[in-house]
């Protein structure tokens, strides 16, 4: 096997390793080694699959809201089993190339503002989708 290594934070403990064999990319299928995703994939508006955009708004909408409720319990909140995030990500183009952007609208009812939005910047800061995409593609956290 030949590697091409990109540099970034280097991993002290792995707590987990997510596993993945797709085939056909944008119009192909996707199946984790453990069998408890299964995928067919399509392109965005074309046939009756998900898409990469759509699995990456759901990976980070859930692992944000897991580190929301990380910020919660430090400060000794609770939250509403109410609360959401509607994840978008969007997939564009600028100068030639494909780019994305993302907003991720929060929902926590039940909260004054400035509590909510002290809970969200501490889940962006301690987030890893948040941590991987952070000066990579614009992103926007819309309080809703």
């Amino acid at each position: 096997m030949n590697t091409l290594a990109f540099t970034g934070n280097k991993v002290d403990k792995v707590l987990y390793t997510g596993k993945t064999y797709t085939t056909g990319g944008r119009d192909g299928a996707s199946q984790s080694a453990d069998g408890n995703l299964q995928v067919r994939l399509s392109t965005p508006g074309l046939g009756t699959g998900t898409n990469p955009e759509q699995l990456f708004a759901a990976g980070w909408s859930a692992c944000f809201l897991g580190a929301l409720g990380i910020a919660a319990a430090k400060k000794r909140i609770k939250l509403s089993p109410d609360t959401a995030i509607d994840a978008e990500v969007d997939l564009g183009t600028t100068g030639g190339g494909y780019f994305l952007q993302a907003r991720l609208n929060v929902s926590l009812p039940g909260l004054d503002t400035e509590t909510a939005k002290e809970l969200v910047e501490e889940a962006h800061q301690t987030c890893p989708y948040s941590k991987a995409t952070r000066g990579n593609i614009n992103v926007q956290i819309n309080l809703v």
